[in-house]
């Protein structure tokens, strides 16, 4: 069984966040039907990109978990290169999000106890702040060894698998199944207490968390 992303959750999350920006902090451009149009300047590297940063992450948060939230952060830091700064920025701010998201656990809450953030200096809005976001980094694992472990069951197995190539969350018996096939020439299965597990095979990546 695999695990479903939808992109659409992003999109949703994102337009929560213009339109709450839009009515409870400051107005946005507009396209003439008065929908909020993201096309226009003003959306990168300010207040309204903090915000929306916080959100998003936020409700991944609600939806996933604060650790699968993380990585998918991570993830979309991968797909869009950027400078060290803006990084920072992105980073930050989808940290505040998620942690405010634990906290608020009803979208309106979590809309307003980002907007309390913001007013509070809490998040970063320009890329000349100095601070940074020291948290861990996500292994971004490449080539055959391309997936890492997302989360683990009460006895530490691991349990939950992400694709970081494709974007695919699997439960292990279905990376199971997928390394079967030959899909992952890169992982072999090994049976403990009767029980199939994912490994990797032999390698010298030091992204790899599934040893």
């Amino acid at each position: 069984m695999s695990i479903s992303w939808p992109p659409s959750l992003m999109k949703d999350a994102e337009l929560e966040a213009y339109v709450y920006f839009d009515r409870n902090i400051r107005e946005l451009p507009k396209k003439p039907d008065g929908t909020i149009d993201t096309m226009q300047p003003g959306f990168r590297n300010n207040d309204v990109d903090a915000y929306r940063h916080a959100y998003v992450s936020g409700i991944f948060t609600h939806e996933y978990g604060e650790k699968i939230a993380a990585i998918l952060g991570w993830l979309n830091e991968f797909a869009s290169p950027s400078s060290v700064q803006d990084r920072d920025m992105d980073l930050w701010n989808n940290d505040a999000g998620r942690k405010l998201a634990l906290k608020n656990k009803a979208r309106d809450e979590l809309a307003k106890a980002i907007k309390e953030a913001l007013d509070n200096g809490k998040l970063i809005t320009s890329l000349s702040d100095n601070r940074h976001y020291q948290g861990a980094e996500v292994p971004r694992p490449q080539g055959e060894h391309s997936v890492i472990v997302l989360d683990e069951n009460d006895n530490g197995a691991n349990e939950l698998f992400f694709d970081m190539a494709s974007s695919t969350g699997m439960k292990r018996s279905a990376f199971v199944q997928e390394i079967k096939s030959g899909r992952y020439p890169g992982y072999a299965v090994r049976n403990i207490n009767g029980i199939a597990y994912p490994v990797s095979k032999r390698n010298s990546s030091a992204t790899d968390n599934l040893g």
